[in-house]
């Protein structure tokens, strides 16, 4: 893990950063792709992309400070860090904002929001890159795969972040000799933070990994179909099954709280996703064979 890529003087060069930047970056080069394509103006697309970069971050941040409100007021300081942001609050109104722009612009909303989902299902994934190399937390249960990692590197150290988890799977705590390894020091990090033995020794998922495949897969997929006819619209109802489908899954393995029914708020968040999805290309299916010549 590498926290800090380099720094300049004063200057710190986080990873996280970074990614989030080439994220954005990579989104705003397949959009311009696309408005291209359509005969459209790119130049509105980088509009678009600092409209999504500034009100994505804002309700990212605002839901993370509203779900963590004591240690926000006990710490008014988290709200100028750059760590802490919830993907949802994000996507929520990033998109609000963006569609606002562009029904200010009188671009086809449906047709735009085709190019936006192909967009988001990468450059979302190539964005856990910095997730991963930040080692921020969004890891997941420890592993006994191959390609389980080690987080001891991370600016949120294992040994805290899978506290609740053992607690929770209390066999798991034993199988992975949490209470011996943890008490055990293990030097400090590249930045000074302490490390544990449980730190040091135990292998967990990289979940943003499998996010940033999974988002590769999602590209691939909805670059197919839309070689194929769909009514305006479809495709980016897609992307939402798809996007509420993978992070779903992903959760699995994450250590987000549970909620009383045993899932997490990004997997109601996921669900909701999925639902918007399948009931909005059901609808533009029935719009678009309701207006097919030949059909009363």
């Amino acid at each position: 893990m590498i926290p800090v890529l380099f720094e300049i003087g004063p200057l710190k060069i986080h990873s996280y950063g970074l990614m989030l930047g080439i994220a954005f970056i990579l989104g705003n080069a397949l959009m311009a792709r696309d408005f291209k394509r359509k005969g459209w103006n790119p130049s509105i697309a980088g509009t678009i992309t600092i409209i999504a970069v500034v009100s994505g971050i804002a309700g990212a941040k605002a839901l993370h400070l509203i779900e963590n409100w004591d240690e926000f007021i006990r710490r008014p300081s988290e709200m100028f860090s750059p760590g802490g942001l919830t993907w949802y609050g994000g996507f929520a109104l990033g998109l609000i904002a963006v569609i606002w722009y562009v029904r200010r612009k009188r671009l086809p909303l449906l047709q735009f929001l085709d190019i936006l989902g192909v967009a988001l299902v990468l450059s979302y994934g190539v964005g856990r890159i910095g997730c991963h190399l930040s080692g921020d937390g969004d890891y997941g249960a420890p592993t006994k795969l191959p390609w389980g990692t080690i987080y001891a590197q991370g600016i949120a150290k294992p040994t805290y972040a899978l506290t609740e988890y053992f607690l929770e799977h209390p066999d798991e705590r034993a199988a992975w000799n949490y209470d011996s390894l943890r008490v055990i020091p293990a030097g400090l990090d590249r930045m000074g933070h302490a490390m544990s033995r449980f730190d040091m020794e135990t292998p967990l998922h990289p979940t943003p990994i499998y996010e940033l495949l999974l988002g590769i897969a999602g590209y691939g997929i909805l670059m197919a179909l839309r070689k194929r006819t769909w009514p305006d619209g479809a495709i980016f109802m897609i992307y939402l099954i798809l996007s509420g489908a993978f992070r779903f899954a992903v959760e699995l393995l994450r250590l987000n709280p549970r909620l009383a029914i045993g899932l997490s708020e990004a997997q109601l968040f996921s669900a909701a996703l999925i639902a918007a999805g399948i009931v909005g290309f059901v609808v533009l299916q029935r719009r678009s064979e309701g207006t097919m010549p030949g059909k009363p």
